[in-house]
């Protein structure tokens, strides 16, 4: 993300935290709670449809973000047969968590940081 690539262009970086989405997130994020990514992800395909890399990410990557991922492949196959782009649908290693603990402090990366949140929640 730190190269010349054009943020919902080249790449869309899909956030599905629910209330912990609150704190902070990506940058040109958008976000898509897990709780109802299954009423929208229709919607998110045909909104994404020429974009050739979406990265999933939740707070840990370990449940909501690979799921939505999984949600997400299987609808696009399902909405665009016969129709795709190639495309790459990733999870971001460590979620959120990790992200915000190494890009805090680069506004170019993350955006509505807010400490307070992350001092109470996760330290």
């Amino acid at each position: 993300m730190r190269s010349s690539s054009v943020p919902k262009k080249d790449f869309i970086v899909v956030d599905v935290r629910d209330d912990d989405y609150h704190g902070g997130n990506i940058r040109n994020a958008v976000n898509k709670p897990s709780r109802e990514f299954l009423l929208h992800v229709d919607e998110l395909v045909k909104e994404t449809k020429d974009i050739p890399l979406i990265i999933f990410h939740c707070a840990l990557s370990q449940v909501r973000g690979p799921k939505a991922a999984r949600i997400y492949e299987e609808t696009r196959q399902n909405v665009l047969y016969g129709k795709d782009i190639p495309h790459e649908v990733a999870i971001l290693r460590d979620g959120f968590t990790q992200f915000q603990e190494r890009f805090k402090d680069d506004p170019k990366l993350v955006e509505n940081w807010d400490k307070d949140v992350w001092a109470s929640e996760w330290s």
